[in-house]
């Protein structure tokens, strides 16, 4: 068994300077047992210990630093402090590695404290000719921001670089070629009632449970009964970890007699799980097709396909549900619940490589408009919860239920009430 690595730089004697070894490279010290070189040394030490990922070179060195390295450096840090207590990764992750890509691409080999606001507004302009939504760019490049800001604050580059790239504002509306995107408003209930039966039953209970309690989709797919306090007429959710968590907040999700009812139909139509498992898991769902299948079956089931399954199969459908996944089956009923009219839809035998390359433009375009007139996303069902709520109890209680701190991020999920306003002005004006 090999000995483990010392982590641990120590201090070294080089003929008559210290020195020592610290991520594959010997740091001068200064004059060997010198009070200078035993500070430098302690600084090193304890630099090591609070930055791990920093690096620890005499200052002047930051200089020289090309911007791919300090985003290799920043990267290093987005994995260990954007991920969730178990290790593993939130979807921050990603977002830095789309916003970080044109930086890297176009400005990898300069010097990282050259870049300044010209170079910043290069990466934008590219973003945009990407044909990137101008709330997208203005999205990535606040990231890109940061991740020189966090540069800085490692003192990899001086704080006058990331300074002068805090004067670039964002994209205006209107002032830009960028083009704009629709806001997200709530699901059509007709669209989502229309899609449940063609919803397996685990994402089923999902869908109508994400619209009676307006939870976020990664707080709905990570549901375990063990994290539900059942013992009063109104149920409490409480996620072990949600997304703002990392602020002190709590969170917890009211399940009324309503939703309450969907769980509790959906634990008696199945097996007895584990509490400490996710409530609703793909893997499941599987058995409970298979087992369907199997007891439908017409004919006698032939000794040798009693257990068709194999020892160690190479894949297997996930334990729970991911935010992703879920967003797809949606869409997927959504499709079979409104099919293409047949002059849109594929030919009889058509695989979809062939269907895609004899579309044109306008029936892409028409594509896209059906579908879109014809589907919702999970976070749709998180706009419904919250317009209904707001219209029908306040703002105030839509910004308790939908864990928000301020009412005007829940302003973003409830739709205004223009009814309630077009009575009262009829009555005042």
């Amino acid at each position: 068994m090999p000995r483990p690595k010392n982590i641990a730089p120590t201090y070294r004697r080089h003929r008559d300077s210290a020195r020592c070894w610290v991520k594959g490279k010997w740091i001068n010290l200064g004059k060997w047992n010198s009070p200078e070189s035993k500070a430098e040394f302690g600084r090193i030490v304890a630099q090591l210990a609070a930055a791990p990922a920093a690096d620890v070179a005499p200052r002047h060195r930051s200089a020289t630093a090309t911007v791919s390295q300090v985003l290799a450096a920043f990267w290093q840090h987005v994995q260990r402090h954007y991920c969730h207590p178990d290790g593993t990764p939130t979807s921050e992750q990603g977002w830095y590695r789309d916003s970080l890509k044109h930086v890297r691409r176009l400005y990898g080999h300069t010097v990282a404290a050259e870049f300044g606001p010209l170079a910043l507004k290069t990466v934008r302009q590219a973003m945009i000719d990407d044909n990137l939504a101008r709330k997208l760019v203005n999205a990535r490049i606040g990231r890109v921001k940061r991740a020189f800001k966090w540069a800085a604050s490692e003192e990899l580059i001086p704080v006058a670089t990331f300074q002068a790239l805090a004067t670039v504002t964002g994209l205006r509306a209107g002032r830009t070629v960028a083009h704009e995107t629709a806001p997200i408003g709530p699901a059509n209930p007709a669209t989502v009632d229309a899609a449940l039966p063609f919803l397996n039953r685990h994402l089923r209970a999902m869908a109508e449970l994400h619209r009676l309690t307006g939870m976020r989709p990664g707080e709905l797919c990570r549901l375990r009964l063990v994290d539900i306090d059942r013992t009063g007429e109104l149920w409490t959710y409480r996620p072990p970890h949600h997304k703002t968590q990392h602020h002190g907040r709590e969170r917890a999700v009211m399940i009324g007699p309503k939703g309450r009812a969907i769980l509790e139909e959906f634990i008696a139509g199945g097996r007895v799980v584990d509490p400490t498992a996710p409530l609703f898991s793909p893997r499941r769902a599987r058995e409970e097709r298979f087992a369907a299948m199997r007891a439908a079956r017409k004919t006698p089931v032939q000794p040798t396909q009693v257990d068709r399954r194999k020892a160690m199969p190479e894949k297997l459908p996930a334990e729970v549900y991911s935010p992703i996944a879920y967003a797809h089956a949606i869409a997927d009923a959504c499709d079979k619940a409104f099919p293409l009219p047949a002059e849109l839809a594929p030919n009889v035998g058509e695989t979809r490589k062939a269907w895609l390359e004899r579309l044109h433009g306008d029936e892409k375009d028409a594509i896209k408009a059906w579908r879109k007139k014809h589907r919702f996303h999970p976070n749709q069902l998180r706009h419904l919860f919250a317009s209904e709520v707001r219209r029908n109890h306040g703002l105030e209680a839509a910004q308790v239920l939908l864990g928000h701190s301020r009412a005007d991020v829940t302003q973003v999920y409830a739709e205004r009430n223009f009814g309630l306003a077009a009575a009262v002005a009829l009555k005042v004006g």
